[in-house]
């Protein structure tokens, strides 16, 4: 049977205030709240809880047949707890049912994976502990930032404890090979990779209500048909979009939530069922290995990285963030920390694109989102230098590192060998003071008789015990013998 693998993907950015250079040194909060909450409460309340309800609504009219996959940020997880609360509660009660997975993705929504592997895993793991705290669920399938996959991460994923990945379909990785089938990554076998559709995914996503397109306008019918009509071996059709498809990119005055809301009545009309990652890569044999030797993304027709890295300006800014990796790592400050994580989200280099207009920038150019990021970057990286010399460079650092927690591991295996020849003391000297108390102790008298009643009249003579007699008789016996022993 033919299966449908849905992904919405959920993420805001903190956006950065107006940054001057007269800022550097003086002012140390670098976000737009009052922007921020705007942005996040409109395409909350436009997009993000219209589709949570439709999904709801999915899920119950078909009985739990309908099953879905989401994956959030950490930053839209703390912006929602700030401003839109409610969408939290819509989270929940996905969860609840039982039909929709939850897959981890980096917490800041960024591009470690490129540079980092030690950032990246703990974006992954701070992701992955807020879907345990919250739902109480251990994702098995991870989504990387814009799709971003290549076969270094393999390995790493697969140390990580995750069963697959989700990526794009990009044409020059596939060639002749359809994206509709499961398949194994070349460096890591043991991770499963699920491939976007992305014509069917960017029919929804960029050509729903275009007017001009020849298949205009799209409904649930028509495309359950074109899946329905794919080859009869291609069994998933994975469709990831971003959830601001619905309601926002397309408004509802469109009819996008009913086309949504449409798709399983018509599914179950041509024997199409829908699945989560989970489900596609434990049920679904994989065909075959991808290798993908550089980094691919859902990004543009070129499904690489030259939207963030594609030109000096955001090369420069990106370089000189992730410099400050293993300083902000070490440090203490829990402020410092909140900031680096804010900073890495991939929107800020997005916005300083030259190739293409960008848009939702809250800059008027690329030069402008330029300009104020590293105004930013530079007062962030005056706070680093105070918890680190600025004579000492990375290298130096890193030894440095290195040589204190070896000496912390040191001095551990010290105090637990000093705590066990503790206690070994101690158990020697409740020993010896037991045997002293022993060896003071005098044996104790064999318990008198109790005293025979009186009785009126002559008193009686007391008996001997019997057990005097018997000790008597024992003594004599010896006696005996030896006289007799001296006749003879």
């Amino acid at each position: 049977m033919k299966a449908i693998c849905f992904n919405f993907e959920i993420h805001q950015p903190f956006r950065l205030k107006r940054y001057r250079f007269f800022d550097i040194g003086k002012d140390h909060y670098y976000f737009d709240d009052f922007l921020n909450d705007d942005i996040v409460t409109r395409v909350a309340q436009n997009s993000y809880i219209p589709a949570c309800k439709t999904l709801l609504r999915m899920i119950e009219q078909n009985e739990g047949r309908f099953r879905c996959s989401i994956a959030v940020s950490g930053l839209a997880f703390e912006q929602f707890e700030h401003y839109v609360p409610e969408m939290l509660e819509m989270l929940d009660k996905l969860a609840a049912t039982g039909c929709v997975e939850f897959v981890a993705q980096p917490f800041s929504y960024d591009l470690s994976s490129l540079t980092d592997p030690e950032e990246f895993a703990a974006q992954i793991a701070a992701t992955a502990s807020i879907l345990r705290n919250r739902f109480g669920i251990e994702p098995k399938v991870v989504r990387n930032t814009e799709l971003i996959y290549c076969d270094d991460l393999a390995p790493q994923l697969v140390a990580m404890g995750f069963k697959g990945a989700l990526t794009e379909g990009a044409k020059h990785i596939l060639g002749w090979k359809s994206p509709d089938y499961v398949y194994t990554a070349a460096s890591a076998p043991e991770l499963k990779l699920l491939i976007n559709n992305k014509k069917l995914s960017e029919d929804i996503a960029f050509r729903f209500s275009d007017g001009s397109w020849n298949e205009f306008p799209l409904t649930a019918d028509k495309y359950i048909d074109w899946i329905a009509s794919t080859p009869a071996e291609e069994q998933i059709i994975n469709i990831f979009l971003n959830m601001e498809t619905f309601g926002d990119l397309h408004p509802a005055n469109t009819g996008i939530f009913q086309f949504l809301e449409a798709l399983p009545r018509f599914a179950a009309e041509r024997g199409v069922e829908f699945v989560t990652p989970s489900e596609a890569i434990s049920k679904i044999k994989p065909v075959g290995i991808l290798s993908v030797n550089h980094p691919i993304s859902s990004a543009g027709e070129e499904c690489d990285t030259s939207c963030w890295l594609g030109n000096r300006l955001q090369n420069e800014a990106f370089d000189k963030l992730y410099s400050q990796a293993e300083r902000v790592r070490e440090c203490s400050n829990r402020s410092l920390k909140r900031d680096y994580q804010y900073l890495q989200a991939c929107d800020h280099f997005f916005y300083m694109n030259t190739r293409r207009p960008v848009a939702f920038s809250p800059y008027e150019t690329p030069f402008a989102a330029f300009t104020n990021y590293m105004n930013v970057l530079a007062d962030f990286i005056m706070r680093v230098k105070e918890e680190f010399p600025t004579q000492v460079d990375n290298e130096e650092l890193n030894s440095l590192l290195l040589t204190i927690r070896n000496q912390g591991a040191e001095i551990e295996a010290l105090n637990k060998e000093l705590s066990s020849m503790r206690k070994s003391i101690e158990q020697y000297n409740i020993e010896h003071r037991n045997r002293e108390e022993a060896a003071e102790t005098p044996a104790e008298a064999p318990a008198e008789p109790a005293p025979a009643p009186k009785k009126r009249g002559r008193a009686a003579a007391p008996k001997a015990p019997k057990a005097a007699k018997a000790a008597k008789a024992e003594g004599e016996a010896p006696k005996k013998t030896a006289k007799k022993a001296a006749k003879k």
